[in-house]
C-alpha cells in the first residue's frame, strides 16, 4: 500500500536513488547495514543481563519481520515454493536458528567486541573458502593479504585467553566462528536466491520462526517472555525485530545484489570498529589490549580484501520487484 503523500508525484519520490549510481546505492545500504549489525552485536551481549532468553529474542527477530510483511510475503508465496530445496537451506541455515543461538550464546561468554568482531570480521574468509570450493578460484595478491590480516586480527583477539586459559572465552569464540560460518553461507545462498529482499527475507523468517515455536512450545528451549520486562521486550523489538530482522534483512540483501557477495561481506565487516565504540558507552566494556590490536587488523584486512573484491567480479543486476 502507497503511504507516501497524494501530492508527491512518484517521480519526486525516487529521485534521489535515481540520481545514485547501483554501486552508491548499494554502499549505502551496506552503511546503514553495518549500524544495525552493530546494535546487534550490542544486544547479544546485553541479553545475557535482560529479562529475555535466547528463544524469546529469536521469536521477536524472526516473527515481527513475518507479521509486518505477510500480505507481501503471501503475495509472493509462489515464488517462495519454487526456491531449489538445497539454496532454501543455506538461507534458513545460515541466518536462521542456528546462527542466532550460536551467535547469543557465544556473545554471552565473551563480549560485545568479539562479537562484532568475531562474527562478521572472520565472514570474508569463509566467503572465499566457499568461492574456491565452488570452483571460481583462489584468492590472490591483496585479496589473500587482506584475508591473512583478517585471520590474525582474529587470532589476536583470543590469544590472551590461551595463557592463561580460559576455557569459557575460548569456547564462546569457537561458537562465534561458527556463526560467522553460517553468515558467510547465507550469504552466497542470497546471491544464488531469485527473489526481491522481501521475499528473501520471507524465506529465511519463516521456516526460523517456525522450527523456534516448535522448539518453545515443545519446551526443548525454555522461553521466559511472559514474563519479560515491557522495557526489554521493546527494546529487542526494536533492535532485533525491525532493525535486525526486517531493515538489516531487506538493505543486506539489496546491497549483495548490487555489490555481489564478497564485496558485501567485507564492506559489512567493518562494523566491529563500531561496535568497539559503542560498547565503551553503552555497556561499560573497555578495549582490552588484544581488542586494540586485533580489531585494526580485521579492519585493514577487509579494506584490502574490499578493493580486490570490488574490482574482481561485477555485481549481479538486482532482480525485478514483484507487486
Amino acid at each position: 500500500m502507497n503511504t507516501a503523500p497524494a501530492a508527491a508525484p512518484p517521480q519526486a519520490r525516487t529521485a534521489g536513488l535515481r540520481g545514485l549510481s547501483p554501486q552508491a546505492q548499494g554502499m549505502a545500504a551496506l552503511a546503514l547495514t553495518v549500524l544495525i549489525w552493530a546494535a546487534f552485536a550490542l544486544s547479544a551481549r546485553a541479553l545475557g543481563s535482560s529479562t529475555l532468553l535466547p528463544a524469546d529474542a529469536g521469536l521477536l527477530r524472526f516473527g515481527i519481520p513475518l507479521a509486518v510483511l505477510a500480505p507481501a510475503l503471501w503475495r509472493r508465496r509462489r515464488a517462495l515454493a519454487a526456491v531449489r530445496p538445497a539454496v532454501a537451506l543455506k538461507v534458513a541455515c545460515g541466518a536462521g536458528v542456528p546462527f542466532f543461538l550460536a551467535a547469543m550464546y557465544g556473545g554471552s561468554l565473551t563480549s560485545a567486541a568479539f562479537v562484532g568482531s568475531i562474527v562478521p570480521g572472520m565472514v570474508p574468509l569463509f566467503v572465499a573458502a566457499l568461492v574456491a570450493a565452488s570452483g571460481r578460484g583462489l584468492p590472490r595478491g591483496t585479496q589473500a593479504a587482506g584475508l591473512l590480516l583478517i585471520a590474525a586480527g582474529v587470532v589476536a583477539l583470543v590469544w590472551r585467553h590461551v595463557f592463561p586459559l580460559n576455557a569459557s572465552v575460548l569456547a564462546g569464540s569457537g561458537i562465534l566462528l561458527a556463526a560467522s560460518g553460517l553468515w558467510a553461507l547465507y550469504t552466497v545462498g542470497l546471491k544464488e536466491v531469485a527473489l526481491d529482499p522481501v521475499g528473501s527475507i520471507g524465506l529465511l523468517c519463516l521456516p526460523s520462526f517456525a522450527v523456534l515455536a516448535a522448539l518453545v512450545l515443545t519446551g526443548a528451549l525454555p522461553s521466559g517472555l511472559a514474563s519479560a520486562t515491557a522495557s526489554d521486550i521493546a527494546v529487542f523489538t526494536v533492535v532485533q525485530g525491525l532493525g535486525v530482522g526486517l531493515c538489516a534483512g531487506l538493505l543486506y540483501a539489496f546491497a549483495i545484489r548490487r555489490l555481489g557477495a564478497e564485496r558485501s561481506s567485507a564492506v559489512g565487516s567493518l562494523s566491529p570498529v563500531l561496535v568497539v565504540l559503542l560498547a565503551v558507552p553503552l555497556l561499560g566494556e573497555s578495549p582490552t589490549a588484544a581488542v586494540l590490536v586485533g580489531v585494526p587488523l580485521i579492519a585493514a584486512g577487509v579494506f584490502l580484501a574490499n578493493r580486490t573484491a570490488g574490482r574482481a567480479a561485477p555485481a549481479p543486476a538486482a532482480p525485478p520487484s514483484r507487486p
